[in-house]
């Protein structure tokens, strides 16, 4: 028999020629014979394990896996062990479209648990303040997320929160001094005597001290100097009252 080209073959089994090469250099297809013009001569066995290759593929196997297994006569170990892979891997996705379709339904922001929604901007949120959920949700376990989320709404509902989303940068110490003191009762009164570590509070241990870490940057990043300034009056006012 003359056998096939690379093009030719690449036709018979229904992929394309940057796949027959990418076979040849991971060393899943051997190379070929020949012919005396120098062109390669593939055969039957090429062509079989090529469509086998394209089976095992279709089944989800990656190829690292495909050539561990290719030429094993009883491959029920990688059959039950890709199953056991593809059933964790529906699972998430069936608890990710979950997470989508409450996202959909209830109109909420796609880049924090749903735990903590509703969290738009029209609800009073800022985007600072968005930010700064976002950074406490890598931490938040679901026991935690469920009880910050409560607090998320009652810190939004403190008459001065307003105050503060506009207090600009430059404002002046008596400002920040009175806003601090109207804005001091409503913080302790949610995070008692240590209102920094109101939500590291519900992280769990081992994740404490990033999140303090995490969180001072984030304060700074997103809240201009006046806010800041206010937040550790705040927590002095607090600490001085204890």
């Amino acid at each position: 028999m003359e056998g096939w080209s690379t093009r030719e073959l690449s036709e018979l089994a229904g992929t394309s020629l940057r796949a027959v090469r990418h076979y040849h250099e991971i060393g899943l297809l051997p190379e070929p014979d020949r012919r005396a013009n120098g062109y390669k001569q593939y055969g039957i066995r090429h062509l079989v394990r090529i469509l086998r290759i394209k089976r095992l593929t279709e089944l989800g196997f990656s190829l690292s896996r495909i050539a561990t297994m290719i030429d094993d006569d009883d491959p029920t170990d990688a059959l039950k062990s890709l199953d056991s892979e593809l059933a964790s891997t529906i699972e998430r996705l069936q608890r990710a479209r979950g997470e989508l379709a409450d996202i959909l339904e209830r109109s909420v922001p796609a880049d924090v648990p749903t735990q903590l929604a509703p969290l738009p901007e029209a609800d009073g949120l800022t985007k600072a303040d968005h930010s700064l959920v976002v950074v406490k949700s890598r931490f938040l376990e679901p026991y935690g997320l469920d009880h910050y989320g409560d607090h998320l709404q009652e810190m939004r509902s403190d008459p001065c929160a307003a105050d503060f989303d506009a207090l600009p940068a430059k404002a002046d110490l008596d400002t920040r001094l009175d806003l601090a003191e109207r804005m001091a009762p409503h913080v302790r009164k949610l995070y008692g005597p240590q209102p920094e570590l109101g939500p590291v509070g519900y992280a769990p241990p081992r994740q404490r001290q990033a999140m303090m870490t995490a969180l001072r940057a984030a304060l700074q990043e997103f809240y201009n100097p006046a806010q800041n300034d206010v937040m550790r009056r705040i927590d002095g006012i607090i600490r001085r009252s204890a």
